[in-house]
């Protein structure tokens, strides 16, 4: 969790510094970036279980 927290506090520190010196958000600006994110790493865990439970 605590990882979870410095990356949510980093992320916006980042996105404050660069709004304040007017350059575009290195982020995917809609939530269908952002989801696209989510679903890569969710495939990654997914995979990884799937190795887990029956390949190991």
């Amino acid at each position: 969790m605590q990882e979870v927290l410095l990356a949510l506090l980093a992320g916006l520190i980042v996105g404050i510094v660069f709004s304040a010196i007017k350059l575009p958000i290195p982020a995917p600006p809609v939530l269908s970036g952002v989801m696209g994110i989510v679903g890569v790493y969710a495939g990654s865990v997914i995979y990884q279980w799937i190795v887990e439970r029956f390949f190991s």
